[in-house]
């Protein structure tokens, strides 16, 4: 007996484009792509040289970014030694000597962010 294999039933709506689901994803990815590659040292001094961070604010934002399991039990060591912590409102800031370190071009950055930037390092 032999098996014929069934045609395939042709698209009622040919022309209708077909879209992907948008994976968000694949869109903080590209976006944090250019620091995926850099120290978890250097990511923590270019988010803390934009604004002060309470430590779930800085751990939400740096896993958008792409954070490794492996840095994140390393963060209060890190913030140890880049930060300061205000105890008013449990938030760190970056330490003062460390602003000459941060890098204007840094690829993490959206341009409201080098904006931002421009605004404190020239105080």
């Amino acid at each position: 007996e032999v098996r014929r294999v069934p045609e395939s039933t042709p698209d009622v709506a040919p022309e209708r484009k077909r879209t992907r689901p948008m994976n968000l994803a694949n869109i903080f990815q590209r976006t944090s792509r250019g620091v995926s590659g850099r120290s978890f040292r250097d990511r923590v001094i270019h988010l803390l040289a934009l604004k002060n961070f309470k430590k779930p604010e800085l751990l939400n934002r740096l896993q958008r970014d792409g954070i490794m399991q492996k840095d994140r039990g390393s963060l209060g060591k890190i913030l140890q030694q880049v930060a300061n912590l205000n105890v008013k409102d449990n938030s760190f800031s970056l330490k003062e000597h460390l602003f000459k370190d941060v890098q204007k071009d840094w690829p993490g950055y959206s341009e409201g962010d080098r904006q931002v930037l421009e605004t404190i390092l020239s105080r």
